[in-house]
């Protein structure tokens, strides 16, 4: 372990609760590696666990669509604003950015005027809308860390030094015992709801999945469904969405273990996002669905460069599980393609053995520990450190 004479400042930016957890995970390896490091930045619990002096919490600034971002945006000028005030002031020795590409690709920019070197971690999906985005990051970002199969040749193709450190959820990933039958005549089909991590989300997805998990409950009395509650969001609020549904419905809330849900579930129903390639990492067959705003949609469509919009799709670059998005989530057209799905044990078998070719192209563990070494490199090539 190195102990430099020196204490070396870290700003870390973490605008998502997935992002929180990366960092948190990053942030232990580099103190591993450097226990005199200091961290400050945007984030929330997982960071300030980890030991980060947070500046603004992440959940100020969330949102959820293109058109949502206008009610965030006095406080995301203050957490700009914050950020600005500190690069000018403390002069951190080095920022990571992690995702959140609207608000940190201008942080990069402010950076780079002061002369922080910036790593990028969990790249903005610019290879699937607003692509121009790739001009901020190669004048403003000196180094991307990917997550994704396919992102290192797409960014050295555009000359701008990238590695592929490989999935961060491999690193946290526990095998589960296979289930014995994925048919429907088990005595209790299971059914995994995942609406989400985000207050805006959840309110836009979980109704329809509630609603679908109803009709699924007439057709197949046994099922029941197991809903996600993130660590993020209250017990309390969730219950107010199920407590119409618990006379007729066979719900239970898992609260902050999702690998509950994984280990359980015969299929699982999941809003898009980095949990379906969890769910995928799990080998467990799924439905993806996302709702937002009609605002939000449109330009969406206008927008998205990519033929799919689930993760797993993405990467295998086929559709390997159902997507239903906006008009087509109705609760009818959900509860039908699961119910199809569950009675056709061979094509949920087909889906397993396609999740684990993704799970596969994701590369190995150890994500956290080779972007460390990336953010230590730059660290010690620092001239001002």
């Amino acid at each position: 372990m190195t102990t430099p004479s020196v204490q070396k400042c870290v700003m870390i930016i973490a605008g998502e609760t997935s992002g929180d957890a990366h960092g948190a995970h990053l942030v232990r390896a580099m103190k591993k590696k450097d226990s005199s490091l200091f961290f400050c930045g945007i984030g929330s619990d997982a960071l300030r666990t980890a030991g980060v002096k947070i500046l603004v919490d992440s959940k100020e600034l969330s949102v959820v669509g293109i058109t949502e971002v206008f009610a965030k945006i006095p406080k995301v000028l203050n957490g700009i604003s914050t950020v600005k005030k500190l690069l000018q002031g403390l002069s951190p020795d080095l920022i990571i950015l992690i995702d959140f590409p609207d608000f940190n690709l201008h942080i990069a920019s402010i950076a780079k005027k002061h002369g922080v070197p910036v790593l990028y971690y969990v790249s903005p999906q610019i290879w699937a809308w607003r692509s121009g985005r790739i001009r901020k990051i190669k004048q403003n970002v000196d180094h991307m860390a990917v997550i994704l199969p396919f992102e290192k040749e797409y960014y050295t193709r555009h000359n701008i030094p990238a590695t592929f450190v490989g999935h961060p959820l491999l690193d946290s990933y526990s095998p589960i015992e296979e289930k014995k039958s994925d048919n429907v005549e088990d005595p209790t089909p299971v059914v995994g709801l995942l609406p989400g991590s985000r207050v805006g989300e959840i309110d836009r997805n979980l109704p329809y999945m509630l609603a679908s998990a109803s009709i699924l409950q007439h057709r197949f009395q046994n099922m029941k469904f197991l809903l996600s509650v993130a660590p993020s969001i209250s017990r309390q609020w969730v219950e107010s969405f199920v407590n119409p549904y618990k006379n007729t419905c066979r719900i239970e809330l898992v609260p902050g273990n999702i690998l509950e849900i994984f280990e359980k579930s015969t299929l699982i129903i999941a809003a898009s996002g980095t949990v379906t390639l969890e769910t995928a990492i799990y080998g467990v067959p799924m439905v993806i669905m996302y709702r937002i705003s009609p605002a939000s949609y449109m330009l969406g469509r206008a927008l998205v460069e990519v033929d799919h919009i689930g993760l797993v799709n993405i990467i295998a670059n086929e559709r390997i599980v159902p997507e239903l998005i906006q008009g087509e989530a109705s609760p009818g057209k959900i509860a039908r393609t699961v119910g199809e799905m569950l009675n056709n044990p061979l094509e949920l078998s087909r889906i397993k053995e396609k999740l684990k070719l993704v799970k596969s192209m994701l590369g190995e563990a150890g994500a956290s520990e080779k972007t460390a070494d990336i953010g230590l490199s730059l660290l010690k090539s620092n001239p001002s450190s």
